[in-house]
């Protein structure tokens, strides 16, 4: 059935590949309020997109919200309404989600774009064993204020309390839909993302960013993924925590923006040469 699924649809189309962002685990399009303005003064054509189960799309049929499925309705989801090789941006755990898009459906991405990247996580881990009643009590958990503020002290550089409890209640608004709870615990005893064999599979050129002073995410991850990833090049951003779309957005937008264009200004540089 289809989906009345949420999204953020972009103002004007280029001719340079649609940017498309995805969302961390357990969040929604919100996280680019302050970098999606930027790239769209850029001229990139952007789209975010909640990914099945997290955000504002309406789950009341509730259906699997799996690995399998968010991949599926976000594949749908492209081939209906972007239709064209897209920029994938994928922050924090969107970064698995990312790479498990790109390993089944290659011909849809033309670049990566992977921000302090959670892919080397084995799913849920013991989470998936939990019985119902346990993990329904673990998901009220996550969507308490004094949790998420807890997490916003971890993934920021010394933000002032108040915009904390700002972004606190931002980050978790999506959590107030009657059907929240369900799709969270649904993927919990699914197993979750596990991405770490399909690295070597993405030959699509990648940009790798990462916050220097990321609290939850080793920067030495980082450069394994560089490692492990046969096309990509890697940038860290000095001053700055685990979401730098959020805490920085001025200089993700620049790189992004640099990156969609790096082929034309080499092709420019080419002909002037010439």
């Amino acid at each position: 059935n289809s989906i009345m699924s949420s999204c953020v649809r972009p103002l004007i189309q280029s001719k340079t590949s649609p940017v498309v962002l995805l969302h961390g685990f357990d969040s929604s399009c919100l996280e680019w309020r302050y970098t999606y303005p930027l790239l769209e003064e850029a001229g990139l054509e952007t789209w975010a997109v909640d990914i099945l189960g997290w955000g504002f799309s309406d789950l009341e049929r509730l259906p699997p919200c799996n690995v399998a499925s968010k991949r599926e309705h976000f594949y749908q989801l492209w081939k209906s309404h972007i239709k064209r090789p897209m920029i994938l941006v994928g922050p924090s755990l969107g970064a698995a989600v990312a790479i498990d898009f790109v390993a089944n459906h290659p011909e849809a991405v033309e670049k990566l774009v992977l921000i302090d990247a959670s892919v080397y996580a084995e799913g849920t881990g013991n989470l998936a064993t939990l019985p119902r009643i346990a993990a329904y009590a673990g998901v009220y958990l996550l969507k308490s204020i004094p949790l998420r503020l807890y997490v916003n002290v971890l993934a920021f550089t010394g933000i002032p309390f108040g915009i904390s409890l700002d972004w606190t209640n931002v980050g978790r608004l999506h959590c107030l839909y009657p059907w929240w709870e369900d799709a969270t615990v649904d993927f919990m005893i699914s197993g979750g993302y596990n991405v770490s064999a399909q690295i070597q599979q993405v030959k699509q050129k990648t940009l790798i960013v990462w916050g220097e002073d990321d609290q939850i995410i080793s920067n030495k991850l980082a450069v394994r993924l560089h490692c492990e990833l046969p096309n990509a090049t890697i940038r860290q951003i000095p001053d700055c925590g685990h979401l730098p779309h959020v805490e920085r957005p001025n200089s993700i937008a620049k790189l992004i923006v640099d990156f969609v264009h790096e082929d034309c200004y080499k092709e420019a540089e080419c002909v002037s040469q010439y």
